[in-house]
C-alpha cells in the first residue's frame, strides 16, 4: 500500500517529467526558425542537431555516476533549472557559435535529467508495487503537446524566438524548483547497496550482463531513431514538403505528442492486463504504418495524422524499456536503467545522421523510410520485454 511519502514522490516525479517534455517540446518546435535565423544549410543543420545527443550521453554518464553516490535527487535539482536556461540562450543566441554553446549545455543537462527521471520514476514505481511508469512519459507527452501549442500560438501572435522560449521556460523553472526537494532521496532509491552484494574484500564494482537487456537496448535505439526523425526534423518536412504556415508547421510534433499522450494515459492498464511483449510488438507494427504514411502523404492534413500514427506506436516503447530493465535490477542499481538510456542518445545520434543525410541527398518524405525499417524491427524485439528472473550481478573476483 503506497505510503503518503510514496504519492509525494510520485508527484514530485510527475513534476520532473512534465518540465522535461515542455522544455524538450519549446526547443525542437522551432528548428526549422533556428535553421532559417542563421542560415543553415540542411547537412550544417543535421551536425548541429548531432551536438545534442552526442553531449547529452555524456550527460547521462556524468549523472549515473553522481546518482549512484548521491542519488538522482540532485542531479535533477540542477540540470533541470539549467536545461531551461540553455532553451533561452539558444533563443537570445546572435551567431552559430553561440547557438553550439547554448546546444552543448542543454545537451548535457537533456543527458543528465533523462537518465535522473526515468531512475526516480523507476524507484517509485518499485515501491508502489505495479505497473505506474508509463504514466510519468505521459506527463512528459502532455507537457510537450503544450510546448508545440504554444509555439504554434507564438507563431500566431509573431512573437520572437527568446520571447517564445522565455515565456515557457520560466514557468518550467519554477516547477522544476519547487518538486526538486521531495524526490526520493538516495536512501530511499538504492534498495540494496553495490558494495553489500560485493563478495568479501572485493571492492570492485559488479559487471551487469549485457544479454538480458540487449533487446530492451536495441528497441530504444530503433524507437529513437524514429523519435528523432519527427522531433529534429518534423518542423523541416512540414516547412518544405508539404508548405506548411508558421501556425502548421508545429503540429506535426504536437501531433505526435498528443497521440503518445493519449496512449500513454492508459499504457499501464494495457500492461497489467496484456503484458509488455504484446502492447511493445503493437507498438511497432503501428509505428512503421505511422512512417509509411509520412512517407506517402499527399497533403498536410494527411500528413498530420501520419505522425499522430507514429506517436501511437512508439508511445509504448521507451516507458516499458526502462520498467522492464528495472525488474532486472531490483537492488536498484542503475546500472540496467543507464545502459538502457544511453541507446536513446544512439538513436538519437543515428537518427540526425541518417534522415539528415538522405534528406541531403534526396529530400525530407523519403528520408522518412528509415525509421519506417526500424520501427518495424521492434516487432521483433518484443519477446525481450516479457517478465522474467533479474539479472544476476557477476563480480571480477566470482569465477
Amino acid at each position: 500500500m503506497p505510503t503518503s511519502r510514496d504519492r509525494r514522490a510520485r508527484l514530485a516525479t510527475f513534476a520532473v517529467f512534465f518540465v522535461q517534455g515542455l522544455t524538450f517540446a519549446t526547443l525542437l518546435t522551432q528548428v526549422a526558425a533556428l535553421q532559417e535565423k542563421h542560415g543553415l544549410s540542411d547537412g550544417e543543420l543535421s551536425i548541429l542537431l548531432l551536438v545534442v545527443p552526442v553531449i547529452a550521453g555524456v550527460g547521462s554518464v556524468l549523472a549515473g555516476e553522481i546518482a549512484k553516490r548521491r542519488g538522482s535527487r540532485v542531479v535533477l535539482r540542477i540540470a533541470q533549472p539549467l536545461a531551461g536556461s540553455a532553451v533561452v540562450l539558444a533563443g537570445l543566441a546572435a551567431n552559430v557559435p553561440q547557438l553550439v554553446a547554448a546546444n552543448v549545455l542543454f545537451g548535457l543537462c537533456l543527458g543528465s535529467v533523462d537518465a535522473g527521471m526515468n531512475m526516480q520514476a523507476v524507484t517509485v514505481e518499485r515501491r508502489y508495487g505495479r505497473p505506474i511508469l508509463t504514466g510519468f512519459h505521459a506527463l512528459w507527452s502532455a507537457a510537450a503537446v503544450i510546448g508545440a501549442a504554444w509555439a504554434s500560438a507564438a507563431g500566431v501572435m509573431g512573437l520572437g524566438l527568446p520571447a517564445t522560449f522565455a515565456v515557457a521556460m520560466a514557468a518550467g523553472v519554477v516547477v522544476a524548483v519547487v518538486a526538486g526537494p521531495t524526490l526520493c532521496a538516495p536512501e530511499e532509491e538504492h534498495v540494496e547497496p553495490v558494495s553489500d552484494a560485493l563478495p568479501p574484500g572485493s571492492s570492485a564494482s559488479p559487471r551487469f550482463p549485457w544479454r538480458p537487456i540487449l533487446p530492451l537496448c536495441l528497441a530504444m535505439a530503433f524507437l529513437y531513431v524514429g523519435d528523432a526523425s519527427i522531433s529534429n526534423f518534423g518542423s523541416v518536412y512540414m516547412d518544405k514538403i508539404m508548405d506548411a504556415s508558421a501556425a502548421v508547421i508545429p503540429l506535426a510534433l504536437g501531433a505526435y505528442q498528443a497521440t503518445t499522450f493519449v496512449v500513454r494515459v492508459g499504457g499501464d492498464l494495457a500492461v497489467h492486463r496484456y503484458g509488455p511483449a504484446v502492447i511493445v510488438r503493437i507498438g511497432g507494427a503501428l509505428a512503421a504504418l505511422g512512417f509509411a504514411g509520412i512517407v506517402a502523404a499527399p497533403n498536410q492534413p494527411l500528413a498530420v495524422v501520419a505522425f499522430g500514427v507514429a506517436g501511437v506506436g512508439l508511445s509504448v516503447v521507451a516507458p516499458q524499456s526502462f520498467s522492464a530493465a528495472g525488474r532486472l535490477d531490483p537492488a536498484g542499481t542503475g546500472v540496467a536503467i543507464a545502459r538502457v538510456n544511453m541507446f536513446n542518445y544512439v538513436g538519437f545520434i543515428v537518427g540526425a545522421a541518417l534522415v539528415g543525410g538522405i534528406a541531403d541527398a534526396a529530400n525530407y518524405q523519403v528520408a522518412f523510410a528509415a525509421p519506417l525499417v526500424l520501427a518495424a524491427a521492434i516487432v521483433a524485439l518484443a519477446p525481450g520485454f516479457q517478465p522474467n528472473r533479474p539479472a544476476r550481478l557477476h563480480h571480477p573476483t566470482q569465477a
